[in-house]
């Protein structure tokens, strides 16, 4: 087999092995706690950080007065777009492969390209995956005499970072600046 074969052929099962720890990266959890201040009364901003998980979709599933601690939940979706792209990048992988096995061994015929079939799979993969019920943890850690408050926040990173944004102007919610300063 010539080298420019054999590093085809290694060329493109390292895109599929890319593809792979992809799929297993877009549906990964990550949960994460942040405490977060605000100089307002603890029941106003608990009122106003449930009423904004409320209107997002998520629902007040428990809550425990003794630790001062309220657990929502809701259901994940999978994103459509990423599905298709995920899809397409598989057709287009498995597709590729074919053609190597193809050029690499003519006595197959032209069924090897038929693996472009597969591609929607890595889609159906993500959707899977990617589904799944979430839950989000607010626990008073200190409500002050002056009316301040800190709160510790236990959920997916993606939406502190989006409750972190929406509610530090009219809140004054703030952190450490954490979430929104790693790269990952």
């Amino acid at each position: 087999m010539p080298s420019f074969q054999t590093s085809t052929l290694l060329l493109t099962l390292l895109l599929a092995i890319g593809l792979v720890f992809f799929l297993r990266a877009a549906s990964k959890d990550r949960t994460t706690v942040v405490d977060v201040q605000s100089p307002r009364p603890a029941l106003e901003v608990l009122d106003g950080v449930s009423t904004w998980l409320e209107r997002r979709g998520w629902s007040q599933k428990s809550g425990d007065a003794e630790r001062q601690v309220l657990r929502f939940e809701a259901t994940v979706e999978a994103s459509t777009s990423l599905a298709l792209l995920l899809s397409t990048l598989g057709a287009i992988g498995a597709g590729c492969l074919g053609l190597v096995l193809r050029e690499l061994s003519p006595m197959l015929g032209w069924w090897p390209l038929g693996l472009a079939l597969l591609g929607p799979l890595a889609g159906l993969v993500y959707q899977r995956r990617a589904r799944r019920p979430e839950s989000l943890e607010i626990r008073l850690m200190r409500g002050d005499a002056d009316g301040g408050s800190t709160l510790r926040l236990r959920a997916h990173r993606d939406e502190l970072i989006a409750l972190e944004l929406a509610l530090a102007g009219p809140l004054d919610l703030a952190s450490d600046g954490s979430l929104l300063s790693s790269p990952i």
